[in-house]
This record gives C-alpha cells, sequence and structure tokens, in this order.
C-alpha cells in the first residue's frame, strides 16, 4: 500500500469517530480538537502516545508584591507596624517577604543552632497585617492563645504556629500534578473515543506521610500556612524558610493556593570560606497555574573596599550556578526546572551589599544637591550589570529614592555623618535591591520605606505577572482530518505540558 493510500485510510478512519460521536450525542467532543496552532498540534501519528500540549486557556494578570529588609539583628517589638512598609490595601494577589539579619550574625546562631523564634515573630506580626490590617497591623505583635497567651511577650513555639496557620498541608503544594503514563494512555483513550472527564487525583503523591506527624527536632518553618476557619483569613502563607539571618516567606490570596503545586525550596550558603550560612540565599520554585515562579531571598558579601564588589558578582554566579530545586516529580518528563534560570518569571530580592564607587564626601555632597542620576553612575551593581560581569539579562527598576544605607537606629541620620573617625564610617548606598527575569513580567513601583527600626530602609516593589491559566484541564489536540501527517511534523520531545 502507498503512503497516499495509507494517509487516505486514516482520514477516513478519523471521519467515522467523528460521526460516530454525532450519532451518540457527543459533539462537542470535535470542537475540543480544533486546532488553534497548526504548529504545535499533535499529529494522527501521535494518537495513543504520552505527549500532550497545554489545552486553550487563557493568560491572567496577578499582582505580585515583593519586600527586602535587612533588620540589623533586631527581633521585631510589639509596637512594630508593618502597614507603613506594606501600605495594605490587600491589593496584591502575592506576597514575598525577604529578610537578612533577622538574627545577630554571631558564631552560635552561624556555627551552632539558628535562633528560630524571631521567625516566629515575623510571621505572625506579617499575619496580623495581611489577614486582620485593622485590629492587629495597627497595633503590632499581640500575645495570643496560639503564640503563649501571656500578657508579655510571647515566645512563640514553631511547630505550634505551624499547626495553627496551616490550611494546605506542606505535602499537598508539594505535590506533583504530572499525569503518570499509564493515566495519560487511558485518559487519551477515554477522551477520544467516549469523551469521559478524568479523574486525576488532586494530591498526586497521597503515600507521603502528612506534615503533622513530622519529627519535631527536624521541623523547618516552611511548613505554616493559615488555616480557613478563620473568618478574616484572605492570604494564606504558602512557603517559609530560615538559614540563619536570612528569612523569606511568600503569602498567597487564599483563592490562589489550591492553584499552586511543585513547591520547592532551596539553599545555597556563601558565608564564611563560602560555605556558611551567614551569607547566601534561599530560592523557592513553584508552579501556580501553569507558569513557573522563582523566587530568590539573598544577602551577599559585605564591604565597601575596591574590589569587593567582585566577591558579590562571584556569590551571583555561584548561586545561579550552584543552587539545585529537589526534584518532586516522580515521573521523567516534568516540566518543572531545577535551575533557577530555567523558571519563566524570577525575582531577585535581597541585601545585595552593592556600594557607591565615590567617596563619603562625594556623596553626601551629589546627595544633598540631589544629583541622583550622578550617583546611581557611581553604583556598583549599575557598573557591574553594564559590563555584563553579572546579572546578565535581568531587569531593575529606575531608582528614584534615596540610599538604603546606613542609618542610626532609630533615626534619619546616615550613620557617620555624626561620626569623625572614617573607621567605622560607612559611605550610603543602595544595598537592597529587587531584580526580575523573564518576559511577563511588568513593575508597577519601586520605593522605600521609612521604618526607623532597622540601620536600613526597607526596599519593596509590586509587578504584574502574566499567569497561563488552562480551561479544561489537560486534553489531547488532534489534527483535522484534511491536516498533512508526517513524522517530521510532530511536536519536539521536550514540549511538554501538564495541568
Amino acid at each position: 500500500m502507498t503512503l497516499r493510500k495509507q494517509d487516505s485510510g486514516k482520514k477516513s478512519f478519523i471521519r467515522k469517530i467523528f460521526a460516530m460521536g454525532e450519532r451518540n450525542g457527543k459533539k462537542e467532543c470535535k470542537g475540543s480538537f480544533e486546532s488553534t496552532d497548526l504548529n504545535s498540534d499533535l499529529q494522527l501519528d501521535r494518537i495513543g502516545s504520552t505527549d500532550s500540549v497545554m489545552a486553550p486557556g487563557e493568560v491572567q494578570s496577578i499582582r505580585v508584591f515583593v519586600a527586602t529588609w535587612n533588620v540589623g539583628g533586631k527581633s521585631p517589638h510589639t509596637n512594630l507596624n508593618l502597614n507603613d512598609f506594606l501600605k495594605n490595601d490587600n491589593s496584591a494577589d502575592i506576597y514575598v517577604f525577604g529578610f537578612q539579619e533577622i538574627v545577630p550574625l554571631n558564631a552560635g546562631n552561624v556555627l551552632v543552632i539558628e535562633d528560630n523564634e524571631p521567625a516566629a515573630r515575623w510571621l505572625s506580626l506579617i499575619n496580623q497585617s495581611l489577614n486582620n490590617p485593622i485590629n492587629g497591623g495597627s497595633r503590632g505583635l499581640k500575645p495570643t492563645s496560639s503564640l503563649g497567651g501571656s500578657k508579655f511577650f510571647p515566645k512563640p513555639s514553631l511547630k505550634s504556629i505551624s499547626k495553627t496557620f496551616r490550611t494546605v498541608s506542606r505535602r499537598k503544594l508539594k505535590s506533583c500534578n504530572c499525569t503518570p503514563l499509564e493515566l495519560e494512555r487511558k485518559r487519551s483513550k477515554d477522551f477520544w473515543f467516549r469523551c469521559q472527564p478524568s479523574n486525576v487525583s488532586e494530591d498526586g503523591i497521597s503515600s507521603e506521610e502528612d506534615d503533622d506527624e513530622e519529627d519535631p527536632n527536624t521541623f523547618d518553618i516552611s511548613e505554616i500556612s493559615i488555616p480557613e476557619s478563620c473568618n478574616e483569613t484572605k492570604y494564606g502563607l504558602i512557603a517559609s524558610k530560615q538559614m540563619v539571618g536570612i528569612f523569606v516567606t511568600i503569602w498567597m490570596r487564599k483563592e490562589l493556593v489550591p492553584h499552586v503545586s511543585h513547591l520547592r525550596i532551596a539553599s545555597t550558603s556563601r558565608g564564611i570560606m563560602g560555605c556558611l550560612g551567614n551569607k547566601g540565599c534561599i530560592s523557592v520554585s513553584m508552579l501556580l497555574h501553569q507558569t513557573t515562579f522563582c523566587f530568590i531571598c539573598s544577602h551577599l558579601a559585605s564591604g565597601e573596599k575596591e574590589g569587593d564588589e567582585l566577591r558579590r558578582n562571584l556569590d551571583v554566579i555561584e548561586i545561579l550556578k550552584n543552587t539545585q530545586f529537589p526534584k518532586i516529580c516522580r515521573l521523567p518528563y516534568s516540566r518543572m526546572p531545577d535551575k533557577i534560570l530555567g523558571h519563566e518569571r524570577i525575582i531577585w530580592l535581597g541585601d545585595l551589599n552593592y556600594r557607591i564607587a565615590l567617596s563619603y564626601s562625594e556623596t553626601r555632597r551629589l546627595m544633598e544637591a540631589n544629583h541622583w542620576d550622578a550617583l546611581l553612575n557611581k553604583d556598583q551593581l549599575k557598573i557591574e550589570r553594564d559590563a555584563g560581569r553579572v546579572f546578565c539579562g535581568w531587569k531593575e527598576g529606575k531608582i528614584y529614592f534615596a540610599p538604603t544605607y546606613k542609618y542610626y537606629y532609630n533615626s534619619d541620620t546616615y550613620a557617620g555623618d555624626l561620626k569623625k573617625s572614617k573607621k567605622n564610617r560607612r559611605t550610603p548606598a543602595w544595598c537592597d535591591r529587587i531584580l526580575w527575569h523573564g518576559d511577563g513580567i511588568q513593575q508597577l513601583f519601586y520605593i522605600r520605606g521609612e521604618s526607623r527600626f532597622s540601620d536600613h530602609r526597607p526596599v519593596c516593589s509590586t509587578f504584574l505577572a502574566n499567569v497561563m491559566v488552562v480551561e479544561g484541564g489537560l486534553k489531547k489536540k488532534m489534527a483535522n482530518s484534511d491536516m498533512k501527517v508526517g513524522a517530521e511534523e510532530l511536536l519536539p520531545t521536550n514540549r511538554r505540558y501538564y495541568s
């Protein structure tokens, strides 16, 4: 039989299938297989294969609020108010908070065991500000029964906070919703011949232990979420992680939480001897609907001597090179990236520690004259990016705010203005930064807060990020009967999408 006769036979077969569907009152099947992109449709030769493509869906824009703050080793007190910092009107869909130096970077915290109590306090404070901004945010932290119930400031238990805040277990957020091979084949046949909806388990990894059974000695705070039982709850905690002084926590509007999967967290140490956690980063990877996100909170090498910027460059290079997210998917064809730059939407925040390549007196002279462009031209991060030595392909919004470092505590005066000794004087600098990578992200604003709590000012930004939302779940897209069939027209094997 010639190739032309084979093609004719396949087309005849496909017409019979559609005719059978129409006689059985299942005309909707044909519409499900209509092509929207001729270059990306699966051809007839792929019927029964394991490859699938994304079903027709829509692109939605979500608001992502991102904030970074070096808090100088100070734990939040009862009168600290985050509302000025957040400027919170519950307008964002996702809140990402990155802290540096939440504990003093002493030998005990770096070499022995890190202190988790400040992290628990920050979680409680953020929860009050996001979920109860009128009653909780305006008064700072307040004692609650879940945190000890003392009239004095309680010492929180991370495990108890985890149980109190959790609505969706970490196991569920980590779950892989990629379709197994056998079920994929069954679903394709059912959909093709019977038009039956799939019946995939939402959990995906039900054999894993429940988070509540974890050994408290190995507990980390990346498992905290907010219970839905509270009527005022608007945001759920998706991920939190501490590495010595670095602490990142991500909150999401609770309606979006069920659409998160493949949550993974990786820590990279770049501190003393390149291996301790006093410097480095925490990275969080997730899949929201069908779009991959990665958030990196970092604290890079300090110092304002000439050449110190090269150590910061090296920190960035090593973080991008060595950060490896753990594999969650049990299937070999998962589309989740293992590296930071494999994600579609990436936001990097933190105390990057880049300084201004000028003397203290010249920097202060330009600041007093409001010559911000001249000052920005001497910003080390801008110089290094323009030279192509670091953050190639990354973007940063235009800076319209004063340098965020270094201030006297509880003061608007830069440290050094009152010091006669040059030894302890620090040149003002834009140490605290937010950058992004990837298409589909638009920055709405880039500002600093004015809290005097620390020697750094917090920096925050809001982004609009595009998210692909698939309608109807996983679908097989088949070619129309009058389309050409050929092995050379098949999709590449690495182009697979899963709901």
